[in-house]
């Protein structure tokens, strides 16, 4: 059969832009000799809708827009990820579907019988599970089974304990179905494309037959979505895969049919190895893009340090945006270094964006002096340093203000979890780009921006990190060395291990009793944060709901 893959990026809740891109892509692969479309899931009103679902309208707007979409499907049917009313008097209101459209109807709809509800996901908050077992319908004369995303996630791979009582997947075994085909909307983190192949390639040898997964591309909010749709046959060889990171529609000849079913874990393609940097560089530029575009801003703004973290930031943004709609301010205090300073401007140079310089040095002796009465007789402090950050942050965001720009803040996810950034200063903007990039990573990320030529100042690289707001500053005076400091940190954020551990991991006691103390009193802070980019299993933001007020030791 020849199946026509509709990777899309779109918008939630964006009803007639999504409806639009739909129907151009059947129209394309119908085109191009596609005998069924398959699109990602919840393709109509865009995933995940969160709580757009409760809106009065919002359900039967959905549905409406995808009765618009099947009044245009021809004699080729197309499956369609959207939202089903649930008609029962009980249970959630909703389910998590997928429409059959053919010649100018919604057919049957297959329900997702897996809701995921950690990390990311809420699903069980929205939709009802389905009452039955998973769709199979025959399409030209092949027995397809229908899944839906989480519905395939029953893989001893995924997890050690299994979170649901019924498996899908094994269900569809007894039907001896002849292709199954998955819908999904599956957000990336670095290396879960190989663990996705590895899904999918497994499915194929249970069930003895192809297995066709279409997945989401785009950036909605903080979860970055990268694609990689992609065929496997019977014997769980990938025989098609999509781009990654970028909206792409490809026809694929799928051999349908069952050989023998063969339950084990399939070799991963070389063919689709992965560039770790590559990854991450893509997916930070396109969350980045897709953020802005999808909320209306076309200009950027970045305070520039001469560090290294907003040099990261800049770089993506100027790909993102384009060198001509990005703007770089330095705002030098009296204790700004001049090495940050010709830093900063070299590299607004080599990007080619716009450079300006404010300085502060009067603003902050303004304010110190506002203050003076009320400090006199205390010692300098955090207090007096922080008026630098804030100072520039008032700045920024009056620039965001005036010009209608998008100020990107240029936190690190190792500084945001110990609280080594400034609340209402450093902090301030609309998205935190970086917010879940180990500053480690960081440097890996501008070594690599640097493999061809020198775009990011070396001295920006090489030299100490430093917040610069007292003289002398650097970053080890208050942290231990970030090696140290990041594989703590996801040992401590991302593994859930406890102080006991760390230590009998080989970590200094002393340093791991003071970074635990900052990550859990900082939690505050992070609650107040720009929304950050997620990149990581587990980033802070929506994926992770501490308490603020908690005395838990562990």
């Amino acid at each position: 059969m020849r199946i026509g893959l509709a990777q899309l990026n779109t918008t939630v809740g964006d009803l007639e832009g999504n409806r639009r891109k739909i129907l151009d892509a059947y129209h394309a692969l119908v085109a191009q000799g596609a005998e069924l479309v398959v699109y990602p899931e919840l393709v109509v009103c865009g995933y995940p809708p969160r709580d757009l679902l409760f809106k009065r309208n919002f359900v039967p707007d959905v549905e409406a827009s995808l009765a618009g979409i099947a009044a245009e499907i021809g004699e080729v049917p197309a499956l369609i990820g959207t939202v089903e009313m649930n008609p029962a008097a009980s249970g959630r209101r909703f389910f998590n579907a997928a429409a059959l459209c053919h010649r100018g109807r919604v057919g049957p709809v297959a329900r997702k019988s897996l809701l995921p509800t950690y990390d990311v996901f809420d699903e069980d908050r929205y939709f009802e599970p389905a009452s039955t077992p998973p769709l199979v319908v025959t399409i030209n004369g092949r027995k397809t089974g229908i899944t839906i995303c989480e519905d395939i996630w029953t893989n001893p791979l995924v997890a050690p304990r299994n979170l649901y009582h019924f498996d899908p997947v094994k269900w569809l075994e007894t039907q001896h179905v002849d292709l199954m085909v998955n819908l999904s909307a599956s957000p990336w983190h670095h290396g879960k494309n190989l663990l996705r192949q590895q899904l999918v390639t497994d499915a194929a040898r249970r069930l003895g037959c192809p297995v066709v997964y279409v997945n989401a591309i785009g950036g909605n909010d903080e979860l970055i979505f990268d694609g990689r749709s992609l065929v496997a046959d019977a014997q769980g060889n990938i025989t098609a895969g999509l781009d990654a990171f970028a909206e792409e529609l490809r026809l694929v000849e799928v051999e349908c049919g069952r050989g023998t079913p063969t339950p084990r874990h399939a070799a991963l393609s070389p063919s689709f190895a992965q560039d770790d940097m590559a990854d991450i560089y893509n997916a930070l530029v396109l969350g980045l893009r897709d953020y802005a575009q999808k909320s209306g801003f076309k200009k950027a703004l970045i305070a520039l340090s001469g560090g290294i973290d907003s040099a990261l930031v800049a770089v993506l943004a100027a790909e993102a945006f384009g060198p001509g709609n990005v703007i770089g301010v330095s705002l030098p205090s009296a204790i700004s270094s001049q090495h940050s300073r010709d830093d900063a401007r070299l590299l607004a140079h080599n990007l080619g964006i716009r450079f300006e310089t404010i300085p502060i040095a009067g603003a902050v002796a303004a304010a110190e002096a506002a203050l003076g009465t009320l400090f006199a007789g205390l010692p300098r402090d955090i207090a007096e340093e922080n008026l630098q950050a804030r100072l520039r942050g008032v700045l920024m965001m009056a620039l965001s203000n005036k010009f209608g720009s998008l100020l990107l803040t240029t936190g690190n996810k190792s500084e945001v979890a110990v609280g080594y950034c400034t609340l209402y200063g450093d902090m301030c903007g609309g998205l935190a780009v970086i917010s879940d990039v180990f500053k480690t990573q960081i440097y890996d990320l501008c070594r690599w921006i640097n493999r061809d030529h020198e775009l990011i100042p070396l001295n920006t690289i090489e030299k100490p990190p430093s917040a610069e707001l007292r003289p002398g500053q650097v970053d080890q005076d208050s942290l231990p060395p970030y090696e140290i400091l990041d594989a703590l940190l996801k040992g401590y954020v991302e593994e859930g291990l406890s102080r006991r551990d760390l230590v009998a991991k080989g970590f200094d006691e002393t340093v791991v009793n003071d970074i635990v103390r900052k990550v859990d009193l900082n939690e505050y802070k992070r609650k107040q944060a720009a929304p950050g980019l997620k990149i990581t299993p587990l980033a802070f933001g929506v994926g992770r709901r501490i308490p603020i007020v908690q005395k838990y030791v562990s």
